[in-house]
């Protein structure tokens, strides 16, 4: 989807793919997907919100309780998404992935 601002590639961390979206209900599956598609391959840093403390350098993109953490790597026009996850539990469960 190229758009006015440039497009981003999405990149997902390994255990995004193996465990966070296998593990969705189909529904969230769908609007998360759809979230993704639509506001970060255009324009990452406008609808996530920048994280703090430990966790600087990520943001957030949140879709109804559920948060897609990601960093952008605005060199390469890259979106890495880290983590998706229930906002309950996704900062204790980014700790591990963050530290590369």
């Amino acid at each position: 989807m190229p758009g006015e601002h440039g497009s981003y590639r999405i990149r997902y961390h390994p255990a995004v793919v193996k465990k966070d979206i296998p593990s969705l209900p189909k529904t969230i599956r769908a609007r998360l997907k759809k979230a993704i598609e639509q506001r970060l391959t255009i324009q990452p840093p406008r609808y996530g919100k920048p994280l703090r403390y430990s966790h600087k350098g990520h943001r957030s993109l949140r879709v109804g309780d559920w948060r897609v953490v990601y960093r952008i790597e605005e060199e390469h026009k890259k979106v890495i998404v880290l983590i998706i996850c229930h906002r309950k539990d996704v900062y204790s469960s980014l700790s591990s992935r963050s530290e590369k």
